[in-house]
This record gives C-alpha cells, structure tokens and sequence, in this order.
C-alpha cells in the first residue's frame, strides 16, 4: 500500500536536515501506533499496568478504577468516576478551571453510556500524541474524554460549557506552567 503524506512545513524541514529516510520512520511510528492502537482495543476488566506501559502511575489507576467498576462494558462515566475518584491527577485538578464542579458530574449508575472506556483510552493516546507527549496523564484521559462523540461523561462535560479545544489550551497551559515551575526551582 502507498500512502502519499503532507507534512508540516517545519516538519518536513526538520525531517530534509536530518538525512534520514521519511519512509523508515514514517513505518516504524505506524507499527507502533497500531501496536498501541491494538492493546488499547482490548482492554477489558484484566487490564493492568503492564498493558498501559506509556500510561503515568495515576491515569494507569483512573483506568484500573473505571475497569474495577465497570468490569468489561466499562463506559466513559467509568473513565471519568475513576479520574475523580483517583483525585490527585490534573484532570481533576483542571476541572474547576475550566467551571465544571466534579460533584455534579454524572456518577457510573448502569444507565446507556455509549460511550466505552477503551475508546476514551484510545482517544486519550491520540490526543497526547498531537500534542506531543510520549505519555498519557490524566489530562489527556479528560480531553479523550471530551472527543468521543457519544459517551454521557463528554457529553456531562460539555453541558457544563467546557469543549475540546479550551480543555486543550488549559492542558498546554498547565503543563507550560508546571515545567516552567520546575526549571525555575532547579
């Protein structure tokens, strides 16, 4: 199969100084992608650390609550109770920022939730990746959250005001602020 790819032009230039094959990384990222793309599709109740190697310690237990609690048909509420629940992540610690009271969030109750954990967890990748990171937080869990169309918890998010891309912003921005907090310490 030929893929035909536009890079940004930044990209494309960082990509042309480097000398090396477009064609050999552009194979090598996508096997991972789908290597990654394939373990978060089956997650199920048994998941555990090992299955979400790039996962911090504390989205790895928003995740394992959200399994815990929904066991195989975990759903995006489950994602999102196992976020609040977990309590210390930035996800959380985000929400308020962003007008969202985590106590009027919608609690998992075995209502429809079309929504699926492993989509939100894919989701999350997804969006940790565009923006750069070689890990998935909490942070990105909220904003897979936000993309995944049909599940009660974006949904729940978005009532209270808050969509994709000011939940993107204050991810960059929280994040810019804590390494800058970091380095400033150093």
């Amino acid at each position: 199969m030929r893929i035909e790819l536009d890079l940004p032009d930044a990209l494309a230039a960082a990509l042309e100084r480097s000398g090396l094959p477009a064609a050999t990384l552009c194979e090598r990222a996508l096997e991972q992608a789908v290597a990654r793309a394939a373990a978060l599709r089956s997650l199920d109740a048994t998941a555990d650390a090992a299955s979400l190697p790039h996962f911090t310690a504390r989205a790895r237990t928003a995740v394992t609550l959200a399994f815990e609690r929904g066991g195989a048909a975990a759903t995006s509420t489950d994602v999102l109770h196992g976020l609040v629940a977990e309590g210390k992540n930035l996800a959380v610690r985000l929400l308020p920022a962003l007008g969202v009271d985590p106590a009027a969030l919608p609690q998992p109750d075995g209502t429809d939730d079309p929504g699926t954990a492993a989509a939100v967890v894919e989701l999350a990748q997804l969006e940790a990746a565009a923006l750069g990171h070689n890990y998935v937080g909490g942070e990105h869990l909220l904003l897979g959250l936000l993309a995944e169309p049909d599940g009660r918890a974006g949904h729940a998010l978005r009532a209270q005001g808050v969509d994709l891309p000011a939940a993107r912003a204050a991810v960059v921005a929280a994040l810019t602020g804590f390494t800058h907090a970091r380095a400033t310490d150093s």
